[in-house]
């Protein structure tokens, strides 16, 4: 199992165990993490699983594709280590990594 924390905006930290494969948004929603709304499944057609990847992070995490950057337009607060949650998968070279939930949802 590989680690995940995801920070509420209220700096709440939510540590989770997450299998590799599997995205960050899957996984905020499995575990029920305020503010990642995830309208349309993963699907990368909406911007309501926004994060901040934590900046240590951004490089191994890498850019948004350019779907994602389209989609990052409508997103609330956009900075440059936004990603939509649903792109980032777990994998073991993610082992640690640390996401930020902004305000709110686009």
């Amino acid at each position: 199992m590989t680690k995940l924390t995801i920070v509420a905006f209220d700096g709440t930290a939510n540590e989770l165990e997450v299998a590799n494969g599997s995205t960050v948004m899957e996984n905020a929603v499995r575990n029920s993490i305020p503010g990642i709304e995830a309208e349309c499944g993963g699907a990368c057609a909406c911007a309501t699983c926004h994060v901040y990847v934590d900046e240590k992070w951004t490089e191994i995490v890498g850019p948004p594709e350019a779907m994602e950057e389209d989609m990052l337009d409508f997103a609330y607060d956009v900075r440059p280590t936004s990603r939509l949650s649903c792109q980032i998968k777990m994998s073991d070279a993610l082992d640690g990594l640390v996401v930020h939930v902004p305000e709110r949802q686009g």
